[in-house]
């Protein structure tokens, strides 16, 4: 490989949560201490640690290498960035600058399109398990979630219930819905059937959408990815994309993401909406690393990057299939993230949830609590570190806990 996905770089005393909060012992990690001869190997929250690609932190040093940083518009080459990504990475032709629009996040994007879809205090669509950032931020701005559930086939393959989702639009009177694809936590890459099957439903209802593809790069064993707004010309009118370079490339200190809004009447709104708080600006550092990323070598350092993935995976899901009895989990087709589920583990042990969490984190393996994800037996495990380092935590967790 041309990149180096193999060296955990030092994160300690670098402003990084994944480290340096839980060994403060605050939040979900209160109380807990690692035993003696174990360091921490981070496996919760959902950045990667791997080097970054040297693109980036080139353009922002040539960036910063200029004297004055005052008021500044957005560069022509961070559009054409985002509309060569876009075409080479997901077969997106017709997209245009005036369809682009800065989000300082996702999460707040997501919320600047249900003020336009809806009233405060209407019923949204999502289907659970549901991303804890969701919950969050969409209750706190006024609204109430409808949960749809998501359900594992006889194959183990998470699908759609499209009855109860149309069912729950008509009883809730619902007309705006969250899909993340591909879904976090559960990394199902929807395929364009799946997704066509939920525009029909929502057109049928008068449905307006907003797409999370956020992890829209990081596709697993040759996953492919397909645009929401790309199933049909009712989902390319009624739906808001929201993308972000942070994810696929370890950028969320750097604050930065983008909507990607066809219908002129929608966008504008939705912009207007961003613009309220007089908040949601870029930084141009920001600007400088989004370039930096989606550039010819920041396709190539993807490649590299979901083939690592992609053998975390297969290791860890059959690591998991051969060691952790009464543990199940359907393999992801994107993200880097395991969503476990210990409900049989637990019950055979007469063990709760906290123990299990626990002993985990005492032994230097910091995954994350799952219930906030709506599952009331289930852990996050986070895949994005030096394979060596994932075999490591999966060796002290069988040791420590599930031999």
């Amino acid at each position: 490989m041309k990149y180096d996905f193999t060296t955990l770089p030092e994160r300690y005393g670098h402003d990084a949560i994944a480290v340096d909060l839980p060994t403060e012992g605050k939040g979900h990690f209160e109380g807990v201490t690692i035993k003696e001869g174990f360091d921490v190997i981070p496996m919760w929250v959902a950045d990667m640690n791997f080097v970054c690609l040297p693109d980036i932190q080139q353009r922002i040093h040539e960036r910063v290498d200029h004297p004055t940083f005052g008021y500044f518009n957005n560069r022509k080459e961070y559009y054409d960035s985002i509309i060569r990504w876009q075409k080479n990475r997901h077969g997106v032709t017709d997209l245009e600058p005036k369809h682009i629009g800065y989000e300082n996040g996702v999460l707040g994007g997501v919320i600047s399109a249900l003020n336009v879809m809806c009233s405060k205090g209407d019923n949204v669509l999502l289907h659970s398990p549901t991303y804890v950032g969701f919950t969050g931020s969409i209750e706190n701005n006024g609204y109430n979630i409808v949960h749809s559930p998501l359900y594992r086939d006889e194959e183990g393959v998470w699908r759609m219930d499209y009855e109860d989702m149309e069912k729950k639009i008509v009883d809730h009177k619902i007309h705006a819905a969250v899909i993340c694809n591909p879904h976090n936590p559960c990394g199902r890459v929807w395929t364009k059937e799946e997704l066509l099957k939920c525009m029909e439903i929502f057109e049928r209802h008068h449905v307006y959408v907003v797409a999370d593809e956020i992890w829209s790069d990081l596709m697993i064993n040759g996953s492919q990815h397909v645009t929401v707004q790309s199933v049909n010309e009712y989902a390319k009118y009624h739906t808001v994309g929201m993308y972000a370079p942070s994810k696929t490339f370890n950028l969320a200190g750097l604050i930065g993401s983008y909507h990607i809004i066809y219908n002129d009447w929608l966008r504008e709104r939705v912009e207007k909406e961003s613009s309220l708080s007089h908040y949601n600006s870029q930084n141009v550092l920001s600007m400088y690393g989004l370039i930096g990323a989606y550039s010819e070598n920041g396709e190539q350092w993807v490649d590299e990057l979901n083939q690592v993935l992609s053998n975390n995976v297969n290791y860890a899901v059959d690591f998991i299939e051969n060691n952790f009895k009464g543990c199940t989990l359907a393999k992801p087709q994107g993200t880097y993230m395991l969503y476990l589920h210990c409900e049989d583990f637990c019950k055979e042990r007469n063990m709760d949830m906290d123990t299990l969490l626990h002993k985990g984190w005492e032994v230097g393996v910091f995954w994350q609590d799952g219930r906030p994800f709506h599952d009331p037996y289930a852990i996050r495990i986070n895949l994005a570190l030096p394979t060596e380092r994932v075999k490591e935590a999966f060796d002290r967790l069988y040791e420590n806990i599930f031999r």
